[in-house]
């Protein structure tokens, strides 16, 4: 078994340059060194310095164990420093960048749980859907569906099996019916939605293995998805919205699942920060608390039940 403290000796060692230097910085006697060094080597089967009266050097395999050593010895730090921080209260500022829909009628709650479990922590909320420019804005996470385009970013999953779902008010079903195939969602009012430009305007599905993809029309349009979200509450067309942004509505009976048996795009949730350190402890206990809320929404949605298989023969390209 190899020795915390004969790993150690040897990193002191390689930095000092002298087996007497590190053994006075650790306060043991030069003997008990060289006995730890000996130790050390006689466990790795090799020699980690070639020594001579007057100098002492690293061979190359104690160049290439040196980083291991590093690495293992950080963590270990690093492991000691997290149990000790999780006995103490966390505090500080929480800064995030959420999308409107979600942020709004979705995330607040969520935050609102959160601090009442860590009342040191304050909250600075920033709500859009606009791509967010992490090196920039005074943000140190942002929330986001889908994966980043600027591929510089760090992103951890917080719901990677998130889907888009179509849907629709029962008002809204009730004067215009409810669509049966995919090709009929021409023949209704969408309501759709413009990010960074552009009107997402093709909406994708899945039938088994075949991608289809639908041109849909419509006489709405926002970049902001919570509009996009109270238009169809109030009947104004068919919506085309991230699961965990309309579960409660769908659990209400404000909003209808339509054409369940086809799979809707893919929308996962990530939290996103421009460099790792900002995974500061209350970061990490914030995507935890998310990733458990998201869960419980996702276990409800359409496409985890049975569904009835659709027998429609689709074109690939609507």
């Amino acid at each position: 078994m190899l020795r915390i403290d004969d790993l150690q000796l040897f990193v002191r060692t390689a930095d000092n340059g002298s087996l007497s230097a590190a053994a006075r910085a650790l306060d043991i006697s030069p003997a008990v060194a060289s006995a730890a060094l000996k130790r050390l080597e006689s466990a790795l089967g090799t020699r980690l310095f070639v020594r001579s009266t007057r100098s002492l050097r690293l061979t190359a395999e104690g160049e290439l164990y040196l980083g291991h050593v590093r690495s293992a010895l950080a963590s270990l730090s690093d492991g000691a420093q997290s149990l000790a921080g999780g006995r103490e209260a966390i505090s500080g500022v929480l800064q995030l960048s959420a999308p409107s829909d979600f942020g709004r009628n979705v995330l607040l709650p969520w935050l609102n749980e959160f601090q009442a479990s860590h009342p040191g922590m304050q909250v600075r909320l920033l709500l859009g859907d606009g791509l967010t420019d992490l090196f920039r804005q005074p943000v140190d996470i942002a929330l986001r569906y889908g994966s980043p385009e600027d591929s510089s970013l760090v992103a951890l999953p917080v719901a990677c099996d998130n889907r888009r779902v179509l849907c629709a008010s029962p008002a809204y079903l009730q004067r215009h019916g409810e669509p049966q195939r995919l090709e009929e969602l021409r023949e209704h009012s969408c309501l759709r939605f413009m990010l960074a430009g552009r009107v997402h305007d093709r909406w994708c599905f899945q039938e088994g293995r075949r991608a289809l993809t639908v041109q849909v029309d419509g006489d709405r349009i926002s970049d902001d998805a919570d509009v996009v979200r109270r238009w169809a509450l109030a009947g104004a067309g068919l919506a085309y919205k991230s699961w965990l942004d309309i579960a409660d509505d769908v659990a209400a009976g404000r909003l209808q699942v339509l054409l369940p048996s086809y799979l809707g795009e893919a929308a996962p949730l990530n939290l996103l920060c421009a460099h790792r350190a900002q995974l500061s402890k209350p970061v990490r206990l914030f995507r935890e608390h998310l990733e458990q809320r998201c869960a419980t929404l996702l276990a409800s949605a359409p496409w985890r039940a049975p569904q009835t298989l659709c027998f429609v023969r689709s074109p690939e390209l609507l």
